[in-house]
């Protein structure tokens, strides 16, 4: 099994992250802006802490082996993030080589996620709601739906042939039907959410179910175990690697219909608000959108992977 860092040592790295930040601090400084209007206060304050950040990081892992490690096998990639937000910052704030409302710097996105922010923090909650909610009924029906198929053969004869039929069309396609169908667009875009993430779930379920090898079944039956003990006790933990699977899948799937939905029907969230600042061709708004959900959408995913790693605990070491 590959180390999780696995980066030579050195110290070199590191300063050079820090430094990185530091250029593009000093550069927000020294360099005037060729563009009107920008306020990068916020912006200097998001370097300045960073900066400060991964010195102290720097520093206390100097006195933790475990930190040193951690701070030294991402220091490459943090070095070449600082770069990146440096030469765009020069690219556009401070030369306007690429010209707006295209191309906003991060000045500009941190501006306006700090003047918005009420608006970003309301539409982030409603696209959360709609999230959670629609995912986690999606996941139960998944669920349910792929033990049922997976267990019993007369479940199966029955579900599976639509399973196939509907589980293959993208969500996303029955917006106008759903829009149709349900008293509001609240209801239809959690309709979507539930399709998206039905299908993967329940597919993976059922196969994990299937695949599930016959010596676990006898030996639960050699030991007295029921129907219900088979089912919950050997078959679906057994398939838990295989639903987590579906469930990962159905994370990203159901993140695209969540925006997509928004733009559409919705009258708050993020996919609405991109949408929204689409029309009035203010970009930096969109990117501003598009900064929060990438963060939102990481620390879903790193839930999930929590939950995963929590039920997979006996799996530790197979799965990295």
């Amino acid at each position: 099994m590959m180390d999780k860092y696995w980066k030579k040592s050195s110290r070199l790295w590191p300063l050079l992250t820090i430094a990185g930040f530091l250029a593009a601090l000093v550069s927000s400084f020294a360099i005037p802006a060729a563009q009107e209007k920008v306020n990068q206060t916020p912006f200097r304050v998001v370097l300045a802490a960073l900066t400060v950040i991964f010195l102290l990081r720097f520093v206390f892992g100097l006195f933790n082996e475990k930190l040193r490690v951690k701070v030294n096998h991402q220091a490459q990639l943090f070095f070449v993030v600082a770069l990146m937000i440096l030469a765009w910052d020069l690219l556009t704030t401070k030369t306007n080589t690429l010209l707006l409302p295209f191309f906003p710097g991060p000045a500009q996105i941190l501006q306006v996620m700090v003047e918005d922010y009420k608006t970003l923090v309301i539409s982030t909650f409603y696209s959360m709601r709609l999230l959670v909610i629609g995912f986690a009924l999606g996941t139960v029906i998944g669920l349910t739906s792929g033990v049922l198929m997976g267990w019993f053969r007369q479940w199966s004869y029955w579900l599976f042939p639509a399973f196939k039929i509907l589980g293959v069309i993208p969500a996303t396609a029955w917006i106008p039907i759903a829009m149709i169908c349900f008293p509001s667009s609240f209801m239809a875009e959690i309709f979507l959410i539930i399709l998206s993430v039905w299908f993967p779930v329940a597919y993976m379920t059922s196969s994990g179910i299937a695949n599930t090898q016959k010596s676990y079944f006898e030996a639960a039956r050699t030991l007295g175990g029921g129907q219900l003990f088979l089912i919950f006790k050997v078959a679906i933990p057994a398939a838990m690697p295989s639903v987590f699977t579906g469930i990962y899948t159905a994370t990203g799937i159901s993140f695209a219909t969540l925006v997509v939905s928004e733009m559409i029907g919705a009258k708050a969230g993020l996919g609405w608000y991109i949408n929204w600042a689409k029309g009035w061709s203010n970009y930096a708004k969109v990117y501003a959108s598009i900064v929060i959900m990438a963060i939102v959408f990481s620390i879903v995913m790193a839930i999930i992977f929590r939950i995963r790693d929590r039920v997979l605990i006996w799996q530790k070491g197979l799965l990295q």
